[in-house]
This record gives C-alpha cells, sequence and structure tokens, in this order.
C-alpha cells in the first residue's frame, strides 16, 4: 500500500511540474513579440543609413520574416548621410525607416530629418521604450520624440585582462589606483601601460580621458552649461578643474605621449597596437571597440598569442568612473511613409532589450537597453552607479560648446599653450 502511495504522489508530482513547465512557456511566449497585423501582408519597407554595410540590420530583418514572410525589408546606404537625407527624405524615394542623429536637432540644415519623423513616444504605437536606458531617450522641446536610440556609444578603455592576471593587478576603478597600477607595470618593464591615439584633436586620448571627467563637473550647474554654450568667454574658467586634473594625470606619467604619437589613427591603428599584446591599457571610443573582433584575424601579433579583453571607464576620479553614456546610432519613422503600419511594426518588433541586444552584439557596439551585462565586453559600464552615469545631451552641452573644450584640453596637453591660455582662448578655437 506504501509502495502504491508513493508511486501515485510521484506521478502527481511530476504531472504538477510537467503544468508549471508548461505555464512558464506559456509566459514567455506571452513576452515575445506578437504580431499585431496581418501576417500575410505584402510590401516593402525601405530603411536608410550611412553605413556601408549593416549586416546586423539584415539579421534583425530575416528574423522580423519569421513573422512577417512577405514583407520585403531592404537597407539602403545614402552617400554623404548627412548633408543628404534632408534631400532623400523631401523626394519621391524617401524611406520608411531612416537613422537620425539627436544633435540634428535644432540645426536649420537638418530641420527635414527631424520634421519628417513621426512621434514615437505616441502611447497608440505601443513602443517598449521601458526597456532604453531613460537618459539616452532624447525629446525634443515639445515633447515629442522623433528618434529611438539602437546603439549607443561612450569613452573608456581596452583592457588586456590577462596581463592584469598574469601580473596580479587589478583593474582600476579609481584615479589613485590607475596611477598606482601604471607604476607597477613600468616596474615590471611594461614601457607603455597605457596608450591612446594623440596625432588628432577628435577622440584623441585627451578628450576620452577629460571630457567624462569634464562633464561631471557641469552636470549640476545649468548656469555654467548656459555660458558654456553661448561661447562667453569668462565660461572658460568651468576647464579649470578638468585641465588641471589633465595636469596632474600627464605628470603622473600615466602616458608617454611620443609614443603614443606613433599611432597612425583611432581606429583601426589603435586597435592593431593594442593586438602587440604589451600595452595593458588603450584609451577608445566605442566606435573603435566595435572594430575589434573583425581585426582580430589581421593581427598576426593577436593570432601568435591570443588575449581576452574588455571594455572599461577610465577612473579620473577618485570617487570611481563616469559612465558618458552617448546615443550612437538612433532610428526615426517617416510619418509620410506609404507603409507606416509595417514600418512602426517592424519598429515594435526591433525595440526590446531581446532585439537590441543581439544587434548590439553582432555589430560591437554598445546596446541602448538597461541590461549591459549580456556581453562581457561592455559589463563593466553597467556596474557604474546611476548618480555616475551623465548623457550630454541631457546636461544640455551644444557641440559648439564640446568643440571648444576639446580643442583647450587637446592645445594644453600637447603643450601649445597654458592653463590659462586654454581658458582665456575659449570661444575662439577653431576646429
Amino acid at each position: 500500500m506504501k509502495k502504491t502511495m508513493c508511486v501515485i504522489l510521484a506521478s502527481l508530482m511530476v504531472l504538477g511540474m510537467t503544468a508549471c513547465g508548461s505555464k512558464e512557456q506559456e509566459a514567455t511566449v506571452e513576452a515575445g513579440f506578437k504580431p499585431a497585423l496581418d501576417t500575410s501582408a505584402s510590401c516593402h519597407i525601405d530603411v536608410a543609413g550611412g553605413y556601408d554595410n549593416f549586416e546586423a540590420l539584415e539579421a534583425e530583418f530575416d528574423r522580423f520574416n519569421d513573422y512577417y514572410p512577405n514583407v520585403e525589408l531592404m537597407f539602403t546606404k545614402v552617400d554623404d548621410y548627412n548633408n543628404m537625407i534632408g534631400t532623400v527624405l523631401d523626394g519621391n524615394d524617401a524611406p520608411d525607416i531612416y537613422v537620425n542623429y539627436s544633435w540634428m536637432y535644432g540645426r536649420d540644415q537638418y530641420k527635414s530629418s527631424i520634421d519628417h519623423a513621426e512621434d514615437l513616444a505616441d502611447p497608440e504605437l505601443g513602443f517598449n521604450l521601458d526597456c532604453i536606458r531613460s537618459n539616452i531617450i532624447l525629446k525634443t522641446d515639445d515633447g515629442k520624440l522623433p528618434m529611438v536610440p539602437v546603439f549607443s556609444n561612450t569613452y573608456g578603455m581596452l583592457v588586456n585582462n590577462d596581463l592584469f592576471e598574469k601580473e596580479g593587478l587589478s583593474v582600476p576603478t579609481t584615479y589613485k589606483e590607475l596611477v598606482e597600477v601604471c607604476e607597477a607595470f613600468r616596474d615590471k618593464g611594461y614601457e607603455n601601460p597605457m596608450m591612446g591615439f594623440s596625432r588628432e584633436e577628435t577622440t584623441s586620448l585627451f578628450t576620452l580621458t577629460s571630457y567624462p571627467y569634464f562633464c561631471g563637473t557641469v552636470a549640476d550647474d545649468a548656469e555654467a552649461v548656459k555660458k558654456l554654450n553661448s561661447l562667453d568667454p569668462s565660461a572658460g574658467e568651468y576647464m579649470r578643474p578638468t585641465l588641471e586634473k589633465m595636469e596632474q594625470f600627464l605628470g603622473d606619467g600615466c602616458v608617454d605621449i611620443s609614443a603614443c604619437d606613433e599611432i597612425e589613427n583611432n581606429y583601426e591603428a589603435v586597435i592593431l597596437r593594442f593586438f602587440e599584446g604589451d600595452v595593458p591599457m588603450m584609451t577608445a571610443s566605442g566606435d573603435t571597440v566595435s572594430g575589434t573582433e573583425k581585426r582580430e584575424s589581421r593581427s598576426e601579433a593577436f593570432i601568435a598569442s591570443p588575449f581576452k579583453y574588455t571594455f572599461v571607464p577610465i577612473p579620473m576620479s577618485d570617487e570611481g568612473s563616469y559612465f558618458l553614456d552617448i546615443p550612437n546610432l538612433q532610428f526615426s519613422v517617416n510619418k509620410d511613409s506609404q507603409n507606416l503600419d509595417m514600418a512602426n511594426e517592424f519598429m515594435r518588433f526591433l525595440i526590446s532589450s531581446e532585439e537590441l541586444n543581439k544587434m548590439a552584439q553582432k555589430k560591437g557596439l554598445m546596446s541602448p537597453t538597461k541590461d549591459l551585462s549580456f556581453n562581457s565586453m561592455y559589463a563593466a559600464f553597467g556596474n557604474v552607479p546611476e548618480s555616475r552615469i551623465l548623457s550630454p545631451e541631457e546636461i544640455g552641452l551644444t557641440d559648439d560648446a564640446v568643440i571648444q573644450f576639446r580643442q583647450a584640453v587637446y592645445r594644453f596637453c600637447t603643450g601649445e599653450v597654458t592653463i590659462d591660455k586654454a581658458i582665456s582662448g575659449y570661444g575662439t578655437f577653431t576646429d
């Protein structure tokens, strides 16, 4: 009798567990994408951008076709994209979805790219905007959302994790630790513990190390941002703390500028120099990092001695690193599209943690979603506390102000001007 009861109880438990499993599977299906239109619908959706190829997006096209097999989706490259997209949108063959940039907002020459954009914040569209980090969802002054980020970008440094492990050192998280790690590597015979591109101002190691720190000094000062944006000569004083920090950084011997000058560009040359395997830390932008995987096979040194590497924030403050969160690529829907419903359906499919993460990982860029733990390359940025995550667009700094800052820092760090000269020259520097 006892054996019979045990068998019956065991059977009931198995049935119960099977039922629970079924419910969990049903819940997963419920949470996934569900078509809202006729799945037999047939149309053509054109997505326009400036990339030579967009394999990551085309993979999304294939997944969308699992739901809508008769919808033809195509990516079209537009030459001289930033200058031509307005003309393309005003023409007869305007795309249904197109790449947009938040810096275009408020500039007359890019007015069409904003005017043609549908308001993606409209709740009737059903987009899951909650999956995206809120500080890079940027609305216009009238509360509309003309674009949503599909990739994001930031500044940081590539780290050779194998070298850190080999030498028994930890990746630095504060400025004090950064200086100590550089000194420890030098003591162990590494000539260049930290390197970066230094030949030109744009995304030079000076910009990558200083700009997040600078944003942290003005993030809560609306008056400072206003003066900086108006290129008020007195606004140069707001740069002093950052310039002094860069003076300390160079004085602490973290980098050898003459060695950095040998790196020819801030993309492929940076990556291939890092792949030589003798540089523990290499400053880079997320755009540069996106090209690392494809260049592993182009580096004889890396092929001979591969190593694990990740991308982490540069700790320029003793309170910890800043995560400068920047939209990289944003999509808009052409409100005049002949296939507006299906264009919105594709966007509803794409704007989810699952699809955005897949596309970002394939492209090698940072995902705009809230969870960065899925990608070990960028996971360190997900550990930065919210109070130290900064968005330049949210702060309100304009491109004109940023150009002045970058020029001032570059000219000081390369010895062209003193700190005082850099400060007094604010508003007069040419790009």
